[in-house]
């Protein structure tokens, strides 16, 4: 007689009874449970810095939402009509009809007016987020290996995110935004040899013609968003295939990540958060308004409006343009306008080009071929930020030349002596920024070894029997004692003797000399605590 068991209940099993029927139905036809189960238990640290990103991929979300709903009612048309509508001022007149769809969306369109400005500030936060997250990662190292890729796929997405907005900014067809199609006109014909061809091209003729807003319309609406999606899922598939980053502290090492799981902690933190950057965002454009074309008016090629100024993100240009003298050369019957090619191109140029190879100029300055998981502190990394406030500094003092009548005008200033002042400061102030950065940088690597020495200062002064006034000091928790000695003291390159034992020339020749010099450099000044100091702390008697 044979008998039967009762299939044993494990965890399987018990797994199972916690699912709903419809999900435990499309797992077992997907495969979606075994497919995603590793993925849905990535651990994510969880520091505030990391949330920078996510400011930007939520603000996008909400650019592509609100930009199908303006996608329904704009007409991407230069064809000249005569405006009848809710915006009395205007009637009569003779508009373009992009301009006449918008000023439609404004004033016909329930919500329309209020989509148009989600539209509107959720790009200027995506360009900002953008930039302050790229600005993290390149104070943090972020970028090193593995991760040269994704910095970028995230220098790319910050370049077509600027020629976005910028599109987006001209398709109304207003004076404003017309007037700044005139300038970019004129940067694509200060192009030696094949600015005109270019231009003819663009705009199917000469200025303004007829074809440039529905080009640019398809450029917008198809093109960039298709690239951008693209490369936002690339940036985060290496995200999830790479080790996440994490800063320095006990128990986190380059092996491991410390935080919390993707399901469920992390996902409803980052629901949240997008509801949080979701509700800020319609706030902004509910109370304060941004780009009135209806004050403007309609682009007409012989006007301009006073106080002209664009989008944030686009004052360095503004102001590079403004800045640099009327210099012109004429050879063999054509003109080279370095005023415009100068400032337009060839400094945005030099620019971003170092940003995008910075990555790969440290590596080869260190020669360090490592993977890296855990953050520096930038004061340990006193060259590298210097560099990065320096360009901060320069994009900072194009940024302000680019308002220059405008401030002259609200603190009654000279327009021509604060212009003067800014070309002094493009070229003086990042020396200045660069040499401060570096001090305070060392500064405070120097109070860091002070502390790890002899504590934290207490404020208790104490007074010996010979009279002797000193403070106590605390010593540091062993968590913070790591957290300050967790980083590697990079020393710089040591050349060597030029010949060997047996006379052969050294390999690497004037190359290898350059690397030394920037090496040395970068890292001479680092501040670096001795054995007989790590002896100290190790002891415990570097407190008093």
């Amino acid at each position: 007689m044979s008998a039967t068991t009762a299939p044993a209940t494990g965890d399987k099993d018990r797994e199972e009874t916690k699912t709903d029927p419809v999900s435990r139905w499309a797992d077992e036809r997907l495969g979606i449970y075994k497919g995603t189960k590793s993925l849905i238990r990535k651990v994510f640290p969880d520091h505030w810095s990391f949330l920078l990103g996510e400011i930007a991929l939520f603000s996008f979300i909400l650019i592509l939402l609100s930009g199908v709903f303006l996608t329904l009612w704009f007409k991407p048309s230069m064809t000249e009509v005569e405006y009848h509508g809710s915006y009395y001022p205007l009637n009569g007149v003779s508009m373009s009809e992009a301009f006449a769809s918008t000023l439609h969306i404004s004033f016909d369109v329930r919500a329309g007016l209020l989509m148009r400005q989600v539209h509107h500030w959720a790009a200027l936060i995506f360009i900002m987020a953008i930039m302050v997250h790229s600005l993290r990662i390149f104070f943090t190292g972020a970028f090193r290996k593995p991760r040269e890729i994704n910095w970028l796929i995230g220098f790319t997405l910050l370049v077509l995110g600027l020629l976005e907005g910028f599109a987006g900014y001209s398709l109304p067809d207003d004076l404003l935004s017309g007037t700044g199609l005139r300038i970019a006109s004129g940067v694509v014909l200060a192009i030696p040899i094949v600015g005109t061809y270019l231009s003819y091209f663009l705009f199917g003729g000469d200025f303004p013609g007829t074809d440039f807003i529905p080009r640019l319309f398809t450029i917008h609406v198809l093109l960039v968003p298709a690239l951008i999606v693209g490369l936002v899922t690339a940036h985060l598939i290496l995200v999830f295939v790479q080790k996440h980053t994490q800063w320095a502290g006990p128990g986190k090492t380059n092996e491991n990540v410390v935080g919390l799981p993707l399901m469920p902690v992390y996902m409803a933190k980052a629901g949240g958060f997008m509801f949080v950057i979701f509700g800020v965002v319609f706030l902004l454009a509910g109370l304060v308004q941004i780009n009135p074309i209806w004050a403007y008016g309609p682009y007409v090629p012989d006007q301009i409006s006073a106080g002209s100024q664009p989008d944030w993100y686009i004052g360095f240009l503004e102001g590079s343009l403004r800045m640099m003298p009327n210099w012109e050369w004429n050879l063999w019957g054509h003109t080279i306008s370095f005023n415009v090619l100068i400032p337009s191109l060839i400094v945005p140029g030099i620019l971003f080009t170092g940003y995008a190879l910075w990555p790969f100029f440290e590596q080869w300055v260190t020669g360090d071929k490592r993977e890296h998981h855990i953050l520096d502190r930038p004061r340990n990394r006193p060259t590298r930020t210097a560099v990065g406030v320096a360009g901060m500094t320069f994009y900072g003092v194009l940024w302000l030349g680019g308002g220059n009548d405008l401030i002259a005008t609200h603190f009654h200033l000279s327009v021509e002596a604060l212009t003067w002042t800014f070309r002094v400061l493009v070229f003086l102030g990042p020396v200045i920024a660069f040499w401060c950065t570096k001090r305070i940088a060392l500064g405070l690597q120097r109070r860091d070894k002070d502390k790890i020495l002899h504590g934290r200062e207490t404020g208790i002064i104490k007074v010996s029997l010979e009279g002797e006034f000193s403070e106590v000091h605390e010593p540091l928790s062993a968590g913070e004692r790591f957290r300050l000695t967790a980083h590697e003291v990079q020393k710089p390159l040591e050349l060597g003797p030029a010949t060997d034992e047996n006379g052969v020339p050294r390999p690497g020749g004037r190359g290898l000399k350059l690397r030394a010099k920037a090496s040395k450099a970068m890292f001479s000044d680092n501040v670096e605590t001795t054995v007989e100091e790590y002896k100290e702390i190790e002891a415990g008697h570097g407190h008093h």
